[in-house]
């Protein structure tokens, strides 16, 4: 496997910072290709993460003080539009997270990142072994929350089919439509995603293909799309109530996974975090301690 961040910064088309190139643990594509809904692969998305210094996840490595004196920028993602590799004839939309941003969208049910985690293999354009045990686990991630997140991004779709305010290509898909099919087809995609979740607390990107493919051919009408949100709404609140999927996430869980790709990478983190279950039988036995010398 070719990591494209490295491959760009070699050919000098892009200029992360050296800790992104050496770190980066994964990166997919993501858009209409990992949704089968397209074959053209000259404009691709990619979503990854990398690994940052060990510093910047514990700054106290350092000294910092949190919320004292000089405070280091924390890095979150890198983020680069419309890169020409002429040599490949694509052009990339790139973004990179740190680790631990990405674990925290994960398990906020982002729905841009947990697809991540699902697009199918063939999209998968480079991992380590810390890729892929996250995406071995990636179904941990997975909760009831789920089902706000992506109706809530599914709404905003129809807000913006609703709008009627196209810009650049917009407006020759509304010309030749009557509104926007790329807006709609991620509505229907979201929706059912959604629906996968709550029943098989797993997600087949590519399962609704067809359907999503019909709609970007204008196949449904702006009314069928909007009875088609209204309708599955009702459907998602009925399984979201019937549902066995946990509630909420694991947080405790999903730390551990991300404590495990971390001494995987770095090697034993010991002088990085406390062990916070000692931590807290120490604090409920000075509580048990100072009852009963309050009792004497």
């Amino acid at each position: 496997m070719t990591c494209i961040v490295k491959r760009l910064t070699d050919k000098q088309l892009i200029s992360p910072p050296k800790y992104v190139t050496s770190g980066i643990q994964y990166e997919t594509m993501m858009g209409s290709v990992a949704y089968g809904v397209s074959s053209d692969t000259s404009d691709v998305d990619i979503y990854g993460f990398c690994i940052p210094n060990k510093d910047m996840i514990f700054p106290h490595l350092k000294g910092e003080i949190l919320g004292f004196g000089k405070q280091t920028q924390r890095y979150e993602q890198y983020q680069i539009h419309h890169v020409k590799d002429e040599d490949a004839k694509k052009e990339y939309d790139i973004t990179i997270y740190s680790i631990v941003k990405y674990f925290q969208l994960c398990m906020e049910n982002n729905p841009n990142m947990i697809d991540s985690l699902f697009t199918p293999r063939r999209c998968v354009l480079f991992t380590t072994k810390i890729g892929e045990l996250v995406r071995e686990n990636r179904k941990e991630f997975l909760h009831k929350g789920s089902f706000h997140k992506f109706k809530s991004y599914a709404y905003s779709q129809l807000h913006k089919i609703k709008t009627k305010n196209p810009i650049g290509k917009r407006k020759d898909i509304i010309a030749l439509y009557n509104y926007d099919v790329k807006f709609a087809y991620h509505l229907v995609r979201l929706l059912n995603e959604c629906e996968q979740i709550l029943t098989e607390h797993d997600i087949d990107l590519e399962r609704n293909r067809e359907q999503l493919k019909a709609i970007r051919r204008g196949e449904y009408s702006e009314e069928q799309i909007e009875n088609y949100f209204y309708t599955k709404e009702k459907e998602l609140e009925t399984l979201y109530n019937t549902s066995t999927l946990r509630y909420g996430p694991d947080e405790t869980k999903i730390k551990n996974l991300l404590l495990r790709c971390l001494e995987e990478h770095f090697g034993s983190i010991d002088n990085c975090i406390v062990n916070t279950s000692h931590v807290n039988l120490i604090n409920d036995i000075d509580e048990v301690l100072n009852k009963y010398r309050s009792i004497r």
